[in-house]
């Protein structure tokens, strides 16, 4: 038997609770893993209010974790290899927010020695979504790129990766003054705190009028319309969090005028070979140090609640995740 936080209902925090259940025995092209650190997310919350309708409770969530291989079987991990992974877990299975996991071969990736399991954990979902969507968008070398929110895990993600691969600017944003200092004081200079400044004024000021190429957005609401005014021509916006609305609205003519595109990406419904690809860039920037995961602070397994209450209302500056 083990320890999960489970999702009885999909009426919000109060569903979660703490249960024994039987441990997860490895099967054929799965890898059993001990937990020992499961990141908390948007998503997360989501499915636990019941906005995402293909999940069903009751339920284990977490959908990304860290962990040490206790059974391979016969695939190319070693035990006692440090590995992190994401994939449907938490969502169409049970997830991260337990102590044991079997999980797919293909979704685990080494951990490097440079990182730890707690930084680990709340690492895959919003490393890969930022590799990846920079990819697609035509990223390279001298790119200006627009990531707003720096204290969210893919904004900030996107944000030491761009810079990391060359970006001529890579620009964020905050709602929150004490934030911003955060922020210069982590090295992230251009982040615009938009409690002082609109974001189109800002990335003006920061560009000198020309705009950005690539915006990832995973913000929603109605900074989307805000940051589709940003973009230079032929720029490329790439949707994708919804964390401050489901709703905008836009000016059809950023779009016409600017010769500009949007998108909407999903990480579950990316390959295998793409998410190989985008570790095979992150990783090598993990271990030489250019990239450093931020933690805010990491709880207890039967604090999951608590936890997910802390990312969603209070908006930390960093990841949160459940270690121990």
């Amino acid at each position: 038997m083990m320890r999960a936080m489970r999702a009885e209902s999909f009426t919000g925090y109060g569903g979660l609770k703490l249960v024994e259940v039987p441990k997860p025995r490895r099967a054929d092209g799965r890898v059993l893993v001990r937990i020992t650190a499961a990141g908390v997310t948007p998503l997360d919350h989501t499915i636990l209010s019941g906005g995402y309708p293909r999940a069903t409770a009751p339920l284990t969530l977490g959908n990304e974790g860290a962990g040490v291989v206790e059974d391979p079987g016969d695939s190319v991990f070693s035990e006692g290899a440090r590995v992190m992974f994401t994939g449907a877990y938490g969502v169409a299975e049970d997830g991260t927010y337990s102590e044991w996991i079997a999980v797919r071969e293909e979704d685990l990736c080494i951990i490097p020695d440079t990182i730890d399991d707690v930084a680990a954990g709340g690492m895959p979902v919003a490393y890969l979504t930022a590799q990846i969507t920079l990819t697609q968008a035509g990223f390279g070398p001298g790119k200006t790129v627009l990531a707003p929110a720096i204290g969210g895990a893919v904004g900030n993600a996107v944000t030491q990766l761009a810079r990391a691969q060359g970006a001529a600017r890579v620009i964020s944003t905050t709602t929150n003054p004490a934030k911003a200092e955060q922020a210069r004081a982590l090295g992230f200079d251009n982040v615009i705190d938009l409690s002082a400044e609109s974001l189109t004024e800002g990335v003006a000021r920061l560009t000198g009028g020309r705009g950005a190429d690539i915006v990832i957005d995973s913000v929603g609401g109605a900074l989307t319309g805000h940051a589709l005014a940003t973009l230079a021509l032929g720029g490329v916006l790439t949707s994708l969090g919804y964390s401050a609305g489901r709703t905008t609205t836009i000016d059809v003519t950023d779009l016409i005028w600017k010769r500009a595109s949007m998108s909407g990406f999903s990480l579950f419904a990316q390959s295998r070979a793409i998410k190989a690809a985008a570790w095979a860039t992150i990783l090598p920037l993990l271990t030489s140090g250019r990239v450093k995961p931020v933690v805010e602070r990491a709880y207890k397994l039967d604090e999951a609640a608590e936890a997910l209450r802390h990312l969603i209302e209070n908006r930390p500056f960093g990841r949160v995740v459940l270690a121990g």
